[in-house]
C-alpha cells in the first residue's frame, strides 16, 4: 500500500463508518485526507489528524472518532497496525515497501507524466498577460501537477471545480531587480529551478553555484543522478544483462523515497507548492547517487538476480527524476 492508497483508504473508512452508524450521520466525509510521514520520535510510518476534522462536524471527541477508524483500518490489507496517540492522531505501521510494487507504480505514473509532457506546449494558462516571469513559471508548474493528479492530459483545463483560476496557493514574489535577466545568465532550466525551489511567497535566490557542475548545485545533482541511472542501464547492457524487478534489501532509503513520491505529488498539487517536489527530487537524487555503486558487478563478479533487481530500481529512480523535472518544466539529459 502506497501513502496515496492509504489516504484513499482512510476516506473510505470514514464514509463506511458514517453509513454504518458508527459515526454520527452529520459527520463530514472529507474529500482528501492528509497523510504524512511520522516525525522523528513518533509512532509508526505515517500519521493523519483526520479524526479532528471529522469530530468537529460529528460533535464528539476526536479520540472516539480515531478509535472507530482504527478498528476499521486495522483490518485493511496492507496495513500492519494502527495506533491512536494523543487526543486522536491515527498512526499507521505499513510493511516495508516492495521493490517490484514500487517499480510498477513508477511505470504507471510515468505514463501519466509523459501524457502531460507530450502536450507540454498546451499546459500553460490561456492568459498570461500581465504576469511576471516567476509567476508564469510557478503557474505552469502548478498546472502540470494538477493535470497529473487529476488524470487530465489536456492543458486547456484552467479552472478548479469551484471556478477559481488555477494559481499558486500564495502570492508570488517576483525575481528581484538586482538579479537582472536570470534566464540569460543561468539558462532557462537553472533559472526555473531557482524560482521553484522556494515557496512562492519568498523571493528566489540566485548564485553562481547554478553555473557549476558540482555537489553544491542541487539542480546539477538531480540531473546528474538521472544521467547516472541511464548510464547504469547502458553499462549493464554492455555487460550482457538487463533490469528485472525483484526484491532489493540494501536500499531502504531509496525505496522509501520512491514509495513516498505519489504522496509528494499529491501534496505539491493540493497546496500549489512545486517546492515540495523540488525538495523530494534532491533527496531522491542523493539516495540514488549513494546507491549507484552497488548496482553493477564489481571486478570478476558475474551479473546475478540481485544486480538485475538493483538495476531495475535505479532505472525507476531515474524515471521519477525525469518525470519530476518535466513537471517542473525542465529537461533531463541522458548524458552530462
Amino acid at each position: 500500500m502506497t501513502p496515496a492508497d492509504l489516504s484513499r483508504c482512510v476516506v473510505r473508512a470514514v464514509r463506511c463508518a458514517v453509513a454504518d452508524g458508527e459515526l454520527a450521520a452529520g459527520a463530514a466525509v472529507p474529500e482528501r485526507v492528509v497523510v504524512e510521514r511520522t516525525r522523528p520520535g513518533g509512532v509508526g510510518d505515517y500519521a493523519t489528524p483526520v479524526a479532528f476534522q471529522v469530530a468537529k462536524a460529528a460533535r464528539c471527541a476526536p479520540r472516539d472518532v480515531a478509535d472507530v477508524l482504527a478498528r476499521r483500518l486495522g483490518a485493511e490489507p496492507g496495513i500492519e497496525r494502527v495506533e491512536v496517540t494523543g487526543a486522536g492522531f491515527l498512526n499507521f505501521v505499513l510493511p516495508a515497501p516492495s521493490a517490484p510494487a514500487v517499480i510498477t507504480d513508477v511505470i504507471v505514473r510515468d505514463i501519466a507524466i509523459r501524457d502531460v509532457r507530450g502536450g507540454a506546449a498546451h499546459v500553460v494558462p490561456a492568459d498570461e498577460s500581465g504576469l511576471g516571469l516567476r509567476e508564469r513559471v510557478v503557474r505552469r508548474s502548478v498546472l502540470r501537477l494538477l493535470c497529473v493528479q487529476c488524470g487530465v492530459a489536456d492543458g486547456t483545463l484552467l479552472d478548479s471545480p469551484a471556478g477559481a483560476p488555477v494559481a499558486p496557493g500564495a502570492p508570488v514574489a517576483p525575481v528581484a531587480k538586482r538579479d537582472g535577466d536570470v534566464v540569460a545568465r543561468y539558462g532557462a532550466d537553472a533559472a526555473c529551478w531557482a524560482m521553484l525551489a522556494v515557496p512562492a511567497r519568498e523571493t528566489p535566490s540566485f548564485s553562481d553555484a547554478l553555473l557549476h557542475q558540482g555537489e553544491a548545485n542541487e539542480f546539477f545533482r538531480v540531473r546528474y543522478a538521472h544521467a547516472r541511472s541511464r548510464a547504469l542501464v547502458r553499462n549493464a547492457h554492455q555487460l550482457g544483462f538487463h533490469q528485472e524487478p525483484g526484491d532489493v534489501d540494501d536500499a531502504p532509503a531509496l525505496l522509501r523515497l520512491l514509495a513516498d513520491h505519489p504522496l509528494v505529488l499529491e501534496a505539491a498539487a493540493h497546496h500549489r507548492a512545486p517546492e515540495r517536489l523540488v525538495r523530494s527530487l534532491v533527496e531522491l537524487a542523493d539516495a540514488l547517487l549513494d546507491f549507484q555503486y552497488r548496482v553493477l558487478p564489481q571486478g570478476d563478479e558475474k551479473p546475478s538476480a540481485a544486480h538485475r533487481a538493483r538495476l531495475a530500481l535505479a532505472e525507476a529512480a531515474g524515471t521519477v527524476l525525469a518525470g519530476g523535472l518535466a513537471l517542473l518544466g525542465m529537461d533531463a539529459p541522458e548524458r552530462l
